[in-house]
């Protein structure tokens, strides 16, 4: 296992905001930058200068909060927007432009020549501004690859210290991923940073397989918020990078389930029951198999001890529910129960997770266990 570490570059508040609809207020991009911090993120894209006042000071206080996250704002490759990065207390800057020729011809009206002439002229006014500088290839997974090599050649030879590939439209596939990125390792001494989205529900494998090539940094989103299906996950990405690889993103995700919160409120983008990590049903059981071995050892069905993400297991019953859970459960209100309670008690739990589609609550199952209990009463009303 190696101990390389890989530095994440969360874009929730650039790329994340980018969602159709979402538009966070000051005070959620403070907080969100204030958790990300809190929580490791060693870098945070914080918005696009070039949108007008209201954004530039936003990005100024964010700065203000002297985060110990580097700063990163987006640019497109143009004089103008550059210069709006001006004295915004921020430590890079990432100038995108187009590298693919459908981008390049029918978006900007350009050429090839003109994508290389303009990373010569313009990455050097951006580190005139006293910036590091990443060149954003937009596009990059559609791009011609031999062009893309001169495009790397180009940012490097100009005094970029970082390119960023893009998946922009999330169309790539894994061993497509580590192909490109270990080109681009090889043939230049770039950083390199991987930008996924997820319209194919890939943006995390492709971000893993980026890593595996070389890439030395990555993007990602807290509860894969962005364009379209969105960016790769923070969450999925620094445990995965974890947990597979042994790679090192100094990211405490212990704390993650307020700021997933926090960023699922400010977004009006609920996570979803099943979302992996941090959705509510990821460290939920039921069935009587899984139930009957956590509570034997939580290893026999445990992928991952939920505590390192801030969550823990809960046990629930239902259709698919044993005897070993609805012990469980009643154990829990401070009922024991027999085996043959629980056995007896069984249908009635079934009957009710079909009629009312979830499972009882606690004041549910107290109603099935007197309900119980009375059939046992001579005489008495059931």
């Amino acid at each position: 296992m190696s101990a390389r570490a890989i530095i994440i570059d969360d874009t929730t508040l650039r790329d994340g905001e980018q969602t159709a609809g979402v538009a966070f207020t000051l005070d959620e991009k403070l907080a969100i930058a204030g958790r990300l911090d809190a929580m490791g993120v060693p870098e945070l894209e914080v918005g696009i200068p070039a949108m007008g006042p209201e954004e530039r000071e936003s990005i100024r206080a964010v700065a203000d909060l002297d985060l110990k996250s580097k700063l990163v704002v987006w640019s497109r490759m143009r004089e103008a927007d550059i210069e709006a990065c001006r004295d915004l207390k921020v430590q890079l800057i990432d100038v995108s432009v187009a590298v693919s020729d459908v981008h390049i011809t029918r978006k900007l009206k350009k050429d090839r020549a003109w994508v290389l002439q303009s990373i010569r002229d313009l990455v050097p006014r951006a580190l005139d501004l006293g910036l590091d500088v990443i060149v954003g290839c937009e596009d990059a997974s559609r791009a011609d690859q031999e062009f893309l090599l001169r495009v790397a050649e180009a940012a490097q030879e100009a005094g970029a210290r970082r390119l960023r590939f893009a998946d922009t439209l999330g169309v790539m596939e894994p061993f497509g991923v580590f192909d490109a990125i270990a080109t681009l390792r090889s043939t230049v001494d770039l950083e390199i940073e991987m930008h996924a989205h997820d319209d194919l529900g890939l943006a995390t494998a492709n971000t893993l397989a980026a890593c595996r090539a070389g890439a030395t940094h990555v993007n990602t989103t807290v509860n894969g918020l962005g364009e379209r299906a969105g960016n790769a996950p923070l969450e999925e990405v620094a445990l995965g990078l974890s947990k597979l690889y042994g790679y090192q993103t100094g990211v405490d995700l212990s704390l993650f389930p307020v700021l997933s919160d926090t960023v699922a409120d400010a977004s009006g983008r609920p996570v979803a029951w099943q979302k992996s990590v941090v959705g509510g049903g990821v460290f939920t059981h039921e069935s009587g198999i899984h139930v009957d071995g956590l509570l034997k050892d939580p290893a026999t069905y445990q992928g991952f001890d939920p505590s390192e993400v801030g969550r823990a297991h809960t046990l629930v019953v239902g259709k698919h529910s044993g005897s070993h859970g609805v012990i469980a459960a009643y154990a829990r209100m401070g009922l024991t129960l027999s085996p043959a309670e629980a056995r007896e008690l069984l249908p009635d739990i079934r009957v009710f997770a079909e009629r009312a589609k979830r499972s009882p609550a606690d004041h549910e199952l107290l109603f099935l266990y007197q309900r119980m209990i009375g059939r046992h009463v001579p005489g008495a009303l059931h």
